[in-house]
C-alpha cells in the first residue's frame, strides 16, 4: 500500500490529535487523491491551509499525492523558509464581509455593531452557506467542519472558542477587525445600514422615557429599527474596545 508523510505547522495543530503538531503523520492509501482531500481526511479544512509543499515544491490543492511523498502543510505561508510560494488563502482586500452559521448568532450581532457586512440566519442550510460564501466572496465563519470542507468554500475559518463573549476577540486576532471597523453603522438585528433620523419622525415608536431622555437617533434603512445612545451602548462600546 502507498504511503505519504504529512507534517502540519502553525494553527493547523488544532485539528490534529494531541501532540501531533509539527510531527510526521504517515497516511497509507490505495486510491488516487488530491492534496486537499488527503489533508482534510486527516483533519484540517482547506480554507485554513495557506501553503502545501510536496517534496520541496509549493503546490496547489489539486496536486495528486504519490507514494513516498513528503508533504508539509502550513497555516501561514510566511513561516515557511522557501521560494517561490503558491499562497492558497485568497487575499481579502478592503473590509472583510462575513456569513455565519446557526451557532454564531451573538458573534453576528457583534460584527454588525462593528460595522461589518455580516449575513446570518438560524436556518441556513449548508449548501446555501457554501454557495453564498463562494458567490459573494464572504468569509464563512462556522463551528461545522463539514461545511468548511466543501470545495466551493474559498474563504473560511473554524471558530475555536465555545465562549460567545470571547469569539469577537478571536475573529479580531484573525482578521484585524479594528482596521475597517465603523461601530454603530449597521443594524445588529438585520445587517442594514443606519441613518440619522429626526426625533419627530420616529417619536411614535419610542417608549415615553426614551423620548424624554434622548434627542439623537439612528434608524435602520431596511427593517426600521430605531437606535439611541442608552446605557446598553456603553456596555457594547466597552466590549468592542
Amino acid at each position: 500500500m502507498a504511503q505519504a508523510t504529512f507534517t502540519f505547522y502553525g494553527t493547523l495543530d488544532y485539528f490534529l490529535p494531541p501532540n501531533q503538531g509539527e510531527q510526521p503523520i504517515v497516511l497509507e492509501f490505495d486510491w488516487r487523491a488530491s492534496a486537499k482531500d488527503m489533508i482534510e481526511s486527516i483533519g484540517p479544512p482547506h480554507p485554513e491551509v495557506d501553503l502545501i509543499v510536496i517534496n520541496g515544491v509549493s503546490v496547489g490543492f489539486e496536486a495528486i499525492v504519490e507514494d513516498g511523498d513528503q508533504i508539509a502543510v502550513y497555516s501561514d505561508a510566511d513561516t515557511a523558509d522557501m521560494s517561490p510560494k503558491q499562497r492558497l488563502i485568497p487575499v481579502v482586500t478592503g473590509a472583510p464581509r462575513f456569513i455565519l452559521d446557526t451557532h454564531l448568532g451573538r458573534l453576528a450581532s457583534y460584527l454588525r455593531l462593528l460595522g461589518y457586512d455580516t449575513l446570518y440566519r438560524n436556518d441556513y442550510p449548508d449548501d446555501e452557506l457554501a454557495q453564498v460564501s463562494h458567490d459573494e466572496q464572504r468569509i464563512l465563519l462556522t463551528r461545522d467542519l463539514g461545511v468548511l470542507k466543501r470545495s466551493l468554500v474559498e474563504y473560511g475559518y473554524y471558530v475555536r472558542t465555545t465562549q460567545p463573549n470571547e469569539r469577537l476577540g478571536e475573529i479580531h486576532a484573525r482578521y484585524d477587525l479594528a482596521t475597517h471597523a465603523r461601530p454603530f453603522s449597521r443594524c445588529a438585528a438585520c445587517n442594514g445600514l443606519l441613518d440619522d433620523v429626526a426625533k419627530i419622525e420616529i417619536i411614535d415608536q419610542l417608549p415615553d422615557h426614551v423620548a424624554e431622555a434622548y434627542d439623537v437617533f439612528k434608524q435602520c434603512q431596511d427593517c426600521g429599527k430605531v437606535y439611541w445612545k442608552g446605557s446598553h451602548v456603553e456596555r457594547v462600546q466597552a466590549l468592542l474596545d
